[in-house]
């Protein structure tokens, strides 16, 4: 497993202002691993809700965690949300000699408890697979085609990545999704989930997803919620402040990990993926998850106009705005569309993204620049 030392150091520093600390992703992207850093998963402190043994020791909650001290893990906190209101009683105690550290792997549940219960108790720490500052840049063609959960970045082949990432697909929709209590046939989400994948990148149209599967365009939104709260899907809302212009007001649908698209896509190489007509949506969803997961932003969004002008990502950053454009290109210009977003949004910096390795400026507020160096240099200070 590779370190992960800017996750660690944000839950550190989490549990040092928060009795209550939630550590949120998809399944398989190295929460657990993450967790034994702070305690043993055979220590008294942990509890994996997956685990019978676990689950026996908390028949009776107060008794199993009212005398722990020091940090308690419990992993996947979203199968006993009845936990939430003694946390908030422990997480009370005017000595506080306990921090909980609860790793969930769904938001609804989690997110729904978490505000009735911890309100002001409760610092989250979002998390997903590996990124490209971990892996290093020489790994971004392989990050890109395999995705960034641990186990299918690193397998020994993408032969063997491409057979854990269906694998993985069929947990989820067989077993994972029901055990929450989402009632959907996996046959009915999988073709769904299929069908999305051609829409990666695009103005979700539940009307026309609707039509293929034989289903209404409210039943098409439950399926993509229930993605959306279990990490599988983005839903990337429009800026649309400016009243007098026609703008898009429906979000944009995007894989969090592009590995688990690539898979739904059939794309088994990094051959097949260059020549595949959802080349340049891959690659721009690819980029906008290594973003946003690594400037964490204060708020993101993409803008369109009914006039043609777009802009792939808008972000608020540090009282800042800035905007990102993503290009599969070598030597990217200024264009109309770039022009009309610096003046409608007022944007502080305009950042065109390349998988090239030299950046250079377009004017003064806009910069072409690499995945790399956009995300070494962070938000912060990028008008140099």
């Amino acid at each position: 497993m590779l370190p992960r030392p800017g996750l660690l150091a944000a839950v550190q520093a989490a549990l040092g202002r928060a009795p209550v600390v939630a550590l949120l992703g998809p399944r398989q992207c190295g929460k657990t691993t993450l967790a034994r850093q702070f305690v043993s998963t055979t220590s008294a402190n942990y509890f994996d809700l997956e685990d019978p043994i676990s689950l026996a020791r908390l028949e009776e909650p107060l008794t199993a965690l009212g005398d722990l001290r020091g940090t308690v893990v419990i992993d996947e906190v979203q199968r006993r949300p009845e936990l939430f209101p003694l946390l908030r009683v422990l997480a009370d105690r005017p000595e506080a000699p306990t921090r909980f550290l609860i790793l969930g792997s769904a938001s609804p549940t989690l997110l729904r408890q978490s505000s009735e219960s911890l309100a002001g108790r409760l610092e989250m720490v979002p998390m997903a697979g590996f990124t490209l500052s971990e892996v290093g840049r020489e790994s971004s063609p392989e990050l890109w085609l395999r995705g960034g959960f641990p186990r299918s970045f690193l397998a020994g082949s993408d032969s063997d990545s491409l057979i854990w990432r269906r694998d993985f697909i069929r947990t989820l929709l067989e077993s994972d999704l029901p055990q929450l209590g989402l009632r959907v046939p996996a046959d009915t989400l999988r073709r769904f989930w299929a069908m999305l994948a051609h829409f990666h990148g695009q103005i979700w149209n539940g009307a026309e997803l609707g039509r293929s599967l034989g289903v209404s365009q409210s039943t098409c939104r439950r399926y993509l919620d229930l993605l959306e709260g279990v990490f599988m899907v983005r839903l990337l809302q429009p800026w649309h402040a400016n009243l007098l212009k026609r703008q898009v007001k429906s979000p944009k649908i995007y894989f969090r990990d592009s590995g688990l698209l690539h898979q739904l896509l059939q794309i088994v190489d990094r051959d097949a993926l260059l020549c595949h007509p959802r080349l340049g949506a891959s690659w721009e969803g690819f980029v906008l998850e290594q973003i946003l997961t690594a400037w964490q932003p204060d708020g993101a969004w993409f803008w369109a106009t009914h006039g043609g002008a777009e802009l792939d990502l808008l972000l608020s950053h540090g009282g800042r705005r800035i905007g990102v454009e993503i290009k599969r290109a070598d030597a990217p210009r200024l264009t109309a569309s770039m022009r009309q977003a610096l003046v409608d949004l007022e944007l502080d910096q305009l950042l065109v993204i390349t998988p090239g390795l030299r950046g250079y400026p377009l004017n003064d507020r806009t910069r072409v620049m690499s995945l790399s160096e956009a995300l070494e240099r962070g938000g912060e200070g990028l008008t140099g």
